[in-house]
Formats: C-alpha cells, sequence, structure tokens
C-alpha cells in the first residue's frame, strides 16, 4: 500500500533511502491525481522492491515548491537518495512500470 508523506518526513523517508523511491505528488481535487492512485497501489502490491509515496500538495506544499512543481501529478524518482528521473502527468500502468524497471 502506497504510503503517506509529509515535508517533515521526507529527508527522512526519501533522500535518506536506499533503493527506489518514487514520490506521487498529489492533490484530493485533482481528477488525474485520482485516477493515478490505484495504479500506483497496483505497481506498489507488484514491485516490491519500489517504495511508493504519495504526498498531498495541498497540505505539505513545502517539497513541491523546492523542486518547482508546476502540475500534478508529478512523480519524482529517487535512486539511493537522488532525484534520477520525473514523471508529470497521467501514466498507464505499463508505462510505469516499464519506467521504475529501468532504473534497477
Amino acid at each position: 500500500m502506497t504510503q503517506p508523506l509529509t515535508d517533515s518526513q521526507f529527508e527522512s523517508s526519501v533522500l535518506n533511502s536506499k533503493g527506489l523511491v518514487l514520490v506521487d505528488f498529489w492533490a484530493e481535487w485533482c481528477g488525474p491525481c485520482r485516477q493515478l492512485g490505484p495504479i500506483l497501489e497496483t505497481i506498489d502490491s507488484d514491485m516490491s522492491d519500489v517504495t511508493i509515496y504519495k504526498m498531498n500538495v495541498d497540505d505539505s506544499p513545502e517539497v513541491a515548491g523546492q523542486y518547482g512543481l508546476r502540475s500534478i501529478p508529478t512523480m519524482l524518482l529517487f535512486k539511493d537518495g537522488k532525484q534520477v528521473d520525473t514523471k508529470v502527468g497521467l501514466q498507464s500502468e505499463s508505462t510505469l512500470k516499464s519506467w521504475l524497471e529501468s532504473f534497477k
């Protein structure tokens, strides 16, 4: 199950982590964000070697601002605490799985 994440948890949970971490920036009012949710839940179940967090930009705007995010959903991919890639907008499950596999 994807885990919620706040600004205060970001450094310890993402920047100080090992392996692949996907952070999905979303908001309750965002239709594409709500569509992406179940896709990420499936990926989280299928790919146990990737940690997936969801950051609500309305509740935790600080990190989104630090990374200059202008659109949601935006997914930032980190490997061993360093940002390696970004995807913006609703993506298919197969696209996201291929994207994640390419960073393993």
